[in-house]
C-alpha cells in the first residue's frame, strides 16, 4: 500500500509489497535522555482477525513548553483518546487544514478503553508534524466537546502478532490495491490513506464523505453497542429476549429468569441473543433450525443429531445414500419452512386482528368525537339563534306596545279635537246671538235718539 516508511527517517523506500504495518513500524533508536511510555493497542474486526501491537510514545511533560519538542522525533504522531462518537469524516474535517500533508492514518483501539480510539498519523515532512502538534495539541475537538486533543510524538510502533478468530476471505486478509470507494489505486502521491479500525484502507478524500461510523466495506462499526444484561440479575451470559415484549432474561442454566417470565406472562417465544435462535417454551424446542453464522452473519443450517445418539446407527436411516439423505433433508427443510410460514401466518393474523381492532377503536373514537363536535356546534348555533329570536320577540313586543299607545293617543286627540270644535261652535253661536241682541238694542237706541227734539 505504502511506498515510504518512517523507519530510520523520512522518505526511506520500503520494498515492494510492504504492508501498512511496515510503513508505521520504525526502529527503536530513541534518545536515552527522552522519556517514553508504551501503549498496547489492537485493530481489526474482533470476530474475524485482530492485530495487536505496542506503540512507544514520547512522554508529554506539562512543565515543558510546546516549543521544546523531543529531540530525534519523526513525522509520526499519535492522537490519543479520540471520542468514539467521532466518525472518520468528523476527524478528517477536524484536521482538514493538514489533510494534504498527511500520508497515512491508522485507527487503533487502546487496551482498556472501549469508548475511545487512537489515530497514528504519518506526515510528509517533520515541519508538517510539528505544525500539526502546535496547532491541535490541547485544543477541543469541537466547541460542544469537553474532550481535548492529546497528541504525542511516536518513537516506535511494534506489531506483536495477529489472532484469527474465523476463516477470512482473501479480500479481507490481503492488501487492497485500490480504494473501495473510488476504485483508484491507493497511492500516497494521489492523497493520504486512512486505514479504519477493521484494517480496510481508503483515500482520505473518499472516507471523509462517509458520514457513518461503520466501515463501507464490512460494515464493522467503531461504536460498539452496550452489552445486554438480564433485567433481574444483571448477568450478561446466556441471555434470551422475549420476542413479544422485549424482556431480557437469563437462561435456565443461570437463574432461569427467561423461563420464569414465560410462566408469568405466557409469552412462549424467546430469542437467544448469542445464536439468534428462537425457542418455543410450549413445545420445548427451537422454532426453526437456521442460525446466524458468527463469521459473516449469514443464516446457515444448524446440524441436527441422530435421535439414537449415534450417527451411524443404521436404525433411522442415518447411513442411507446421498440422494435419500438429500431428499430427507429437503423434506425436513420444507417442513421447517412450512412450520415457519404457519407460525408467521398465525402471528401476522393475530397482529392483523389486533391492529384492526385498534383501527376500529380509533374510527369509533373519531366518529364519536366528530359527533360530539357537531352536536356541540349545532347546540351552540341553536343557542345563538334562540338568543337572537328572543331579542327580536322583545323588540316586536316593544314596538307593539308603542303602536298601541300611539293609537290610544290618536283616539284621545281626536276626541279632544271634536270636543274643542263643539265648544268653539257653541261660543261662536253665542257670540252671534249676542251681536244680534246688541245690534237690536243699538238700533232702538238710535231711534230713541232721533225722536228726541
Amino acid at each position: 500500500m505504502s511506498e515510504t516508511s518512517t523507519s530510520g527517517g523520512v522518505g526511506n523506500v520500503v520494498p515492494c509489497g510492504a504492508t501498512l504495518e511496515d510503513s508505521f513500524h520504525s526502529s527503536p533508536t530513541m534518545n536515552s535522555g527522552e522519556l517514553t511510555q508504551a501503549f498496547h493497542f489492537s485493530s481489526g474486526n474482533p470476530r474475524i482477525e485482530e492485530i495487536r501491537g505496542i506503540m512507544h510514545l514520547y512522554c508529554n511533560d506539562a512543565s515543558i513548553s510546546t516549543s521544546d519538542l523531543p529531540v530525534g522525533r519523526k513525522p509520526l504522531v499519535c492522537v490519543l483518546n479520540v471520542p468514539n462518537h467521532m466518525t472518520y469524516a468528523d476527524f478528517c474535517q477536524f484536521c482538514a487544514s493538514f489533510i494534504q500533508r498527511i500520508l497515512e492514518m491508522r485507527i487503533v483501539r487502546n487496551d482498556g478503553m472501549k469508548d475511545r480510539y487512537s489515530i497514528l498519523i504519518r506526515f510528509d515532512d517533520q515541519q508538517s508534524a510539528d505544525n500539526f502538534y502546535h496547532h491541535f495539541s490541547g485544543s477541543r475537538f469541537s466547541s460542544m466537546e469537553v474532550e481535548v486533543c492529546r497528541i504525542l510524538f511516536t518513537v516506535d510502533v511494534q506489531y506483536t502478532g495477529s489472532i484469527e478468530h474465523a476463516q477470512t476471505s482473501p479480500a479481507s486478509s490481503t492488501e487492497q490495491p485500490s480504494c473501495p470507494v473510488c476504485l483508484e489505486r491507493l497511492d500516497q502521491d494521489l492523497g493520504g490513506i486512512l486505514t479504519t479500525i477493521c484494517n480496510h484502507s481508503f483515500h482520505c478524500s473518499c472516507i471523509s464523505k462517509w458520514t457513518d461510523s461503520s466501515c463501507p466495506v464490512c460494515r464493522y462499526c467503531q461504536q460498539q453497542l452496550e452489552s445486554s444484561t438480564c433485567f433481574v440479575c444483571d448477568t450478561s451470559d446466556n441471555l434470551w429476549i422475549c420476542v413479544i415484549c422485549g424482556f431480557v432474561g437469563c437462561g435456565r442454566y443461570k437463574e432461569g429468569h427467561a423461563i420464569r417470565h414465560w410462566k408469568e406472562t405466557q409469552h412462549c417465544y424467546s430469542l437467544e441473543l448469542e445464536t439468534q435462535r428462537v425457542w418455543n417454551y410450549v413445545e420445548d424446542n427451537y422454532v426453526h433450525r437456521l442460525i446466524q453464522s458468527k463469521t459473516d452473519g449469514k443464516l446457515v443450517e444448524l446440524n441436527s443429531r441422530c435421535i439414537h445418539g449415534d450417527d451411524s446407527c443404521g436404525i433411522c436411516g442415518c447411513s442411507a445414500d446421498f440422494e435419500i439423505s438429500e431428499t430427507l433433508l429437503n423434506s425436513k427443510v420444507e417442513a421447517i419452512v412450512n412450520e415457519y410460514n404457519d407460525l408467521l401466518r398465525s402471528q401476522l393474523e393475530s397482529q392483523k386482528i389486533y391492529f384492526e381492532s385498534l383501527l376500529l377503536e380509533a374510527r369509533e373514537e373519531t366518529e364519536k368525537e366528530i359527533s360530539e363536535a357537531v352536536q356541540k356546534a349545532i347546540s351552540s348555533k341553536v343557542q345563538k339563534m334562540q338568543t337572537k329570536l328572543d331579542k327580536c320577540v322583545k323588540e316586536i313586543k316593544f314596538h307593539d306596545d308603542i303602536n298601541e299607545n300611539l293609537d290610544k293617543n290618536v283616539k284621545m286627540l281626536k276626541d279632544k279635537k271634536e270636543a274643542t270644535e263643539e265648544r268653539v261652535g257653541k261660543v261662536l253661536k253665542y257670540k252671534d246671538e249676542k251681536i244680534q241682541i246688541l245690534e237690536k238694542r243699538l238700533k232702538e237706541l238710535m231711534l230713541c235718539l232721533e225722536a228726541v227734539p
